[in-house]
């Protein structure tokens, strides 16, 4: 069950980060105003709580491993809600990072 709750937290902290993000970039360079900065900022606030509840006590361990979280949902994210279509090497990159995000939070430790 711990493998599975830090799974659904990385989600949720790529949703978090990834989303806030997006509406920073819409307020700004697409033009939608303040009102989109304002909650790209709250829930780049909010990523930053949902770390903290990963089951691993090292911040260094859970960030590293968010890093490949990160790059393998930044692609999903384009391919679903700016219609970005990746590339072989977008898509062998981003399988890379996640055995990376395996093997940094996965790999039994002794």
């Amino acid at each position: 069950m711990t493998i599975g709750k830090s799974i659904a937290l990385y989600v949720a902290a790529a949703l978090a980060e990834i989303g806030g993000a997006w509406l920073v970039w819409q307020g700004v360079r697409e033009h939608r105003g303040l009102l989109w900065v304002g909650a790209g900022v709250a829930a780049l606030g909010l990523y930053g709580f949902v770390a903290t509840f990963q089951p691993d006590a090292h911040f260094g361990r859970v960030l590293a491993a968010y890093g490949g979280v990160f790059v393998a949902g930044s692609l999903a994210w384009g391919v679903i809600v700016d219609k970005f279509r990746p590339d072989r090497y977008d898509i062998a990159g981003a399988i890379l990072c996640l055995a990376g995000v395996a093997v940094i939070m996965y790999a039994p430790r002794v």
